[in-house]
């Protein structure tokens, strides 16, 4: 992943001119001189709007019989 660092203590940009930036590269960081105070991140296009598919991976979880079990006094004690 390509970030792009930016100081805004030496540049001065318009919000247009880091969207635009966005567009480039995936991340922008802005700092303060040495100082990092922000990230950008771009979002993927529909991220948000694209429907969830039930049953995508079938199987790819397992839950054992015994997940809501209590645990047993040894693994709070820390003994063996």
């Amino acid at each position: 992943m390509l970030t792009q660092t930016i100081d805004i203590a030496k540049v001065q940009m318009s919000i247009n001119e880091l969207l635009l930036l966005l567009k480039e590269n995936p991340e922008i960081v802005l700092t303060d001189g040495e100082i990092p105070i922000a990230r950008l991140l771009s979002v993927a296009p529909n991220s948000s709007n694209s429907p969830r598919i039930p049953d995508l991976h079938p199987n790819a979880i397992i839950i054992s019989n015994d997940f809501d079990e209590p645990l047993p006094d040894e693994f709070w004690l820390g003994e063996e």
